[in-house]
């Protein structure tokens, strides 16, 4: 992936998505909910196409029925969550350490 910096959006969606993944990993629903979208993969398609990083890990749970499901989780790497900091700091004015 690039290590070009992070050059940012404008977007409220992508804006959202971006904080709630700086704070924490989310799976499919909730990154669905936090984008107001049906279609959160497609918010993470987008950002793979700028290059960045975005994970899907897979999580063993049982589902009400006591059947196994591996729903994904998605999460940034270090490296995407380093530039995505810095473009924060650039934003607000303050010094950059990435």
């Amino acid at each position: 992936m690039s290590t070009a910096r992070f050059t940012g959006t404008k977007n409220p969606r992508h804006l959202r998505v971006i904080q709630a993944l700086i704070t924490h990993p989310l799976p499919r629903q909730q990154l669905d909910q936090v984008a107001s979208t049906r279609n959160g993969p497609d918010q993470v398609a987008k950002f793979r196409r700028h290059k960045r990083e975005l994970l899907c890990t897979r999580t063993k749970k049982i589902d009400l029925g006591r059947f196994n499901m591996l729903p994904g989780v998605y999460h940034f790497t270090k490296k995407t969550r380093l530039l995505i900091n810095a473009w924060h700091c650039r934003r607000a004015g303050g010094p950059t350490y990435a």
